[in-house]
């Protein structure tokens, strides 16, 4: 089949996915892309935000984090007794069987730890992963979660209000430290979550990372997976691995150590906390990210009944 023929084919699948530069922008519920004619340099993101279903193929991460999709990947019910999806309109509820049961069971442990109900769920993957329209660099092979640093309520929060309620940023103004949202909860829940074994990775702002070097006790062995990053300021990007599996491409090592020295002082320099805002001049805009710079069985995937 041309890839001309693969790009259209999919043309069927109009799908409710969004997203624009935040993990929690608002999107009305049932939000819909509008039909498209596509060409082979239609950028990938544009065919895989609009399917609405997965592919029946066999279970798999196909590449990268940041540059590859998913098969075989499943929807996590929207509401459970210990989470609750955010956002559903924008149609990022779906990962691996792994990532579903991971949330499920760190879930329940945040329920039984805390005093949070549960957790929040934001953006997972699409449908059938790949690129997004917006939000995200990752989040295409269905091994990445959004978690809100939000409380769930005990009581279950109506579809319509979960499409604008907004999560709590719980990093100070000053960006160098946390702020009043951020309670013995919050740092629970997050312990809760980077103990999983199955968790590869936490992202989280640095003034949160700063927190919980401050204030984590006991057995502190699992800072080592909780890493600084910029945008994760309301939520903490959640990771888990390739398992082993040969068409996923795993991720570096995390660096050794709990993160709590120099290497997180150099996110408080001036410089890096407050970047010139001189602008810069235009660049050429890249050549459009197609399907067929993604794995080879992308395509296959995009095009699946």
């Amino acid at each position: 089949m041309t890839p001309m023929r693969l790009l259209v084919s999919v043309l069927f699948a109009l799908g409710v996915s969004a997203g624009l530069a935040h993990a929690q922008d608002v999107r009305p519920a049932g939000f819909s892309l509008p039909p498209m004619v596509a060409t082979p340099m239609t950028p990938a993101k544009e065919l895989f935000g609009r399917v609405q279903r997965p592919n029946a193929g066999p279970d798999r991460s196909i590449g990268f984090y940041s540059n590859g999709c998913m098969s075989g990947g499943v929807a996590l019910p929207l509401t459970g007794p210990t989470w609750q999806v955010m956002r559903p309109g924008r149609n990022r509820f779906y990962g691996r069987r792994r990532l579903i049961a991971m949330i499920q069971r760190v879930s329940k442990k945040v329920a039984a730890q805390t005093n949070w109900a549960g957790l929040l769920i934001g953006d997972m993957a699409q449908p059938r992963g790949g690129p997004m329209l917006g939000g995200h660099g990752s989040h295409q092979i269905g091994l990445d979660v959004d978690i809100w640093l939000r409380q769930m309520p005990a009581q279950e929060i109506p579809m319509a209000q979960r499409e604008t309620i907004m999560s709590s940023m719980v990093v100070a103004q000053n960006r160098i430290d946390v702020n009043g949202y951020w309670t013995p909860d919050t740092l629970g829940a997050i312990k809760a979550v980077a103990t999983d074994p199955e968790v590869e990775r936490v992202l989280v702002n640095p003034a949160i990372k700063r927190a919980i070097c401050r204030q984590a006790t006991g057995d502190r062995s699992w800072l080592q997976k909780v890493r600084p990053n910029w945008g994760h300021d309301y939520h903490m990007h959640v990771r888990i691995g390739c398992g082993g599996e040969k068409s996923c491409r795993p991720q570096r090592d995390v660096v050794p150590g709990e993160g709590c020295g120099k290497e997180l002082d150099y996110w408080f320099q001036r410089a890096i906390l407050f970047p010139d805002p001189s602008p810069k001049k235009p660049s050429k805009a890249p050549p459009p990210f197609t399907v067929a710079k993604l794995p080879g069985e992308c395509a296959a995937v995009l095009n699946a009944p």
